[in-house]
């Protein structure tokens, strides 16, 4: 009998917690094909904040510490600086890494610290109760922003990865989607890069992805997947930002 799929070593075998139609388990399933294809799991260690994405640590087989919310990048270097030899990376979502941790995100990128930052970005807090986050849309309904996110009140969705392209210490930046195969294949390669710039040295790397929440936008898995391409990638342009080779 001929295997044509094996589920990656970096994950348990076992039930995961996400809602149905929920992306953040395809996050985490080519996060770990792209470090087994690259050879790396063996040198992994994963930082999981507060949040779903951040209960990583319960799926991966290799090491994992769980952080404060939005404090993964600020543990991250600490763990770097102890285990420079180590792939370290975060796996956050858009209101852990880009509003309560958007200083220490952008300061690990600043210095151009050798960890890879992955941020899956639904636009919302999803795990605490589905509030407003900095990557919410305009005229997106949340719980705090029951009326929709009105700019003057609530400020401008932030352009994280866009940021992140502009400082010296960013090496690699990227943003991908997880709405469908093609999408989620491109993905992967940008995870692989990343996680090639740290192994090579060359300093901070960051990886976006854009995921959806039915749960917390009170649309159906499809339609939700449909929601990420018709309104969050006008607004949020996938591709490579910035690469140094």
């Amino acid at each position: 009998m001929k295997v044509i799929y094996k589920q990656t070593e970096y994950l348990h075998d076992m039930k995961r917690h996400y809602c149905p139609g929920c992306t953040h388990g395809i996050a985490h399933k080519i996060v770990g094909e792209a470090l087994e294809e690259l050879g790396l799991l063996k040198d992994v260690i994963t930082v999981g904040p507060v949040g779903c994405s951040g209960l990583i640590h319960h799926y991966s087989t290799r090491d994992a510490i769980h952080s404060l919310h939005g404090r993964a990048a600020a543990v991250a270097t600490g763990i770097k600086a102890v285990f420079p030899d180590k792939i370290v990376y975060t796996n956050q979502g858009d209101g852990d890494l880009i509003s309560i941790g958007c200083a220490e995100t952008i300061h690990a990128a600043a210095r151009g610290t050798n960890i890879t930052a992955i941020c899956v970005n639904n636009c919302l807090y999803g795990m605490t109760g589905g509030q407003m986050s900095a990557t919410t849309l305009e005229k997106q309904r949340t719980t705090t922003s029951t009326d929709g996110r009105e700019t003057q009140r609530d400020g401008f969705p932030i352009k994280i990865a866009e940021m992140l392209a502009t400082l010296d210490g960013a090496a690699f930046v990227a943003r991908g989607s997880l709405h469908d195969v093609k999408h989620i294949r491109q993905a992967k390669k940008y995870l692989r890069a990343a996680f090639q710039c740290q192994k090579e040295k060359k300093g901070y790397s960051y990886v976006e992805l854009l995921s959806t929440c039915p749960t917390n936008w009170h649309i159906g898995p499809l339609g939700a997947l449909e929601w990420v391409e018709r309104e969050m990638i006008p607004v949020y342009p996938l591709g490579i930002k910035k690469e140094v080779v």
